[in-house]
């Protein structure tokens, strides 16, 4: 199983922060990660910093987690791809997602609605761009050249390359889709203990392009803390949990919400939904039942954060991808190093 990081969250911004994560992604590629992720939400974009590592790094391969498909048309997205596989010298992983109605609609002032069918389409146009083909697609939401306009069908200048793409994917018809079009899942809200919940949809989608959900590169993973005290590391992140399930989408969808229940989690997702949109945060945060913050991540005593690196080999999960904590820079790098240890320990 390797080791991934994400490196920028959804509310990212700052010149220390930057210049810190810029020294953990060095460090990350010296102990033997495999790949870092660079997200994009209403914070950083995801391109910006990526093109800043190319410079730094010389064997981490560097990942979209991921590109809204809504910020950028796709022959955007394939001219962005194909840009950092050259820059990067062919270590560049393209990641591709709908993100939700809140960020869809309230900052990029785009309909929501038809995003499953947006991001196949999207997907597609995509490869023709990164096969070396002529950018010429007819589909229900996209369609290339504009009827009726001036242009003809292009071909990108810039060599085409095999980019390896990967869907960030929660609800049914978005997972059976990666799991028959992508090379890879980025998943979260993800519970191994309930991994079918998820990879039930991805492997139908594998089995109906004909092929095996072993073909695929699956990532999950959570925070990474070793502490005696669970119990405390529990406590701390119930607010951002809450969040997730309260805010991370509108009061009638929300699928992060949604993929909590459908992993077990219905009445506590629902309940901790209701007090967050009531206003009563603290209360929400309170009604995160611990299960679900152990069920996410990897936190605890060494041997609780090796049964959990257990639990996530035994879901199928190949690239675990993890947020290691620290209060500084050298007890986040202290702390990936000896996650890194402990994955490496396990048996293949």
């Amino acid at each position: 199983m390797r080791v991934a990081i994400g490196i920028s969250g959804p509310a990212s911004g700052g010149t220390r922060a930057w210049a810190e994560t810029v020294e953990f992604v060095l460090e990350a590629e010296r102990l033997g990660v495999a790949s870092a992720w660079s997200a994009e939400a209403w914070g950083r974009d995801a391109v910006s910093p990526l093109a800043f590592l190319a410079a730094k790094t010389t064997r981490l391969r560097l990942g979209a987690g991921i590109l809204q498909i809504s910020a950028r048309v796709p022959a955007m997205t394939a001219m962005t791809a194909l840009t950092l596989a050259e820059i990067t010298g062919g270590r560049f992983l393209l990641g591709l997602g709908a993100s939700g109605p809140q960020v869809v609609e309230g900052l990029h002032g785009i309909p929501f609605a038809g995003a499953v069918g947006r991001l196949r389409e999207t997907l597609e146009i995509v490869r023709l761009g990164l096969r070396g083909e002529r950018m010429a697609y007819r589909g229900r939401h996209f369609e290339l050249p504009r009827p009726g306009g001036e242009g003809k069908a292009l071909r990108l200048a810039v060599p085409p390359a095999p980019v390896p793409i990967y869907l960030a994917a929660l609800a049914p018809a978005s997972l059976a889709l990666t799991g028959e079009l992508a090379d890879g899942w980025l998943g979260t809200s993800f519970v191994p203990e309930h991994a079918e919940a998820a990879l039930q949809h991805l492997r139908a989608g594998a089995e109906r392009a004909g092929r095996s959900l072993a073909e695929l590169d699956l990532q999950a993973g959570g925070d990474v803390a070793f502490c005696d005290d669970l119990d405390a590391l529990v406590r701390a992140r119930k607010p951002r949990l809450a969040f997730t399930l309260g805010a991370m989408g509108s009061a009638s969808r929300n699928f992060y919400n949604d993929a909590f229940r459908r992993a077990g989690f219905a009445d506590d997702a629902r309940a901790v939904q209701e007090l967050w949109l009531a206003g009563r945060r603290e209360e929400a945060a309170a009604r995160v039942p611990d299960a679900m913050v152990v069920g996410t991540s990897l936190l605890g005593p060494e041997a609780e954060v090796r049964r959990r690196v257990r639990a996530y080999r035994a879901a199928g999960i190949t690239t675990l991808r993890v947020s290691p904590e620290g209060r500084t820079l050298a007890e986040r790098v202290a702390t990936l190093g000896r996650l890194l240890d402990l994955v490496a320990e396990e048996p293949a």
